[in-house]
């Protein structure tokens, strides 16, 4: 029978390249293109007034579902994205350095700086006003696009596919994966909820982070044959 009990590897045990990794590397490589493509074509037309009637008719329809059990739900899962995605953050390093994960705790690194960086970069470069709450203060902050979307992305995307790539079995990547997607959607709709975003400003935040995250991939693989290419020629 299979063995579904959880397994996680060693400190610094990377699975080594296979077929199915090398096509993730290229799939990640067309995502990122895509999403550049697909992010300077959002941000184009929400200058342009063009996402006005989309964002209003999504939020509109969202907050038809309000109620103050729904509120309060969606609240939390908000919080997620940000105030306690920080707590989590830490926690994750502090338990990757025990592990001896170097490679991990700095690929997660990497990921959430520059996500941060991209995220008020994009802010003050498309300078979009907020929309009005439904619930409670809306940030002072700009709104496009969603720094909630964005950071929960390259967080919870990337932890799940280093904790995939170090656990066994499939059936437990599987629930990492769905994990980490359930809580990204989850926490982008809450933005949409309560009123402090505008869908377009999310969806351009999913965008932006495929487009970090895809390109960190493809950036650390070539940086790995590169370090093997000096190795055989050595």
């Amino acid at each position: 029978m299979p063995e579904n009990n959880l397994q996680v590897s060693g400190p610094e045990e990377i699975p080594q390249p296979t077929p199915i990794f090398q096509t993730a590397i290229l799939a990640s490589l067309g995502a990122a293109v895509l999403a550049l493509f697909l992010f300077a074509w959002l941000g184009n037309e929400m200058l342009e007034g063009d996402t006005r009637h989309f964002d209003q008719v999504v939020r509109e329809w969202v907050h038809s579902y309000a109620s103050p059990g729904m509120t309060r739900v969606m609240n939390a899962i908000s919080l997620l994205g940000y105030n306690v995605l920080i707590v989590e953050l830490v926690v994750a390093l502090v338990v990757f350095a025990k592990l001896r994960w170097r490679r991990a705790a700095l690929w997660l690194t990497v990921a959430m700086a520059g996500s941060l960086v991209l995220d008020l970069t994009l802010k003050y470069i498309y300078h979009r006003t907020r929309p009005t709450a439904y619930f409670g203060t809306a940030p002072h902050s700009y709104s496009f696009p969603s720094g909630h979307a964005l950071c929960s992305f390259c967080f919870y995307g990337v932890l799940a596919g280093l904790l995939s790539a170090r656990t066994k079995p499939l059936s437990w990547r599987l629930l990492i994966w769905v994990t980490a997607a359930a809580l990204v959607i989850a926490i982008g709709l809450s933005r949409i909820y309560l009123g402090v975003h505008y869908p377009s400003d999310v969806i351009a935040g999913y965008l932006a982070a495929t487009v970090w995250v895809g390109t960190i991939i493809v950036l650390d693989h070539v940086r790995k044959l590169r370090k093997n290419s000096k190795k055989k020629s050595a």
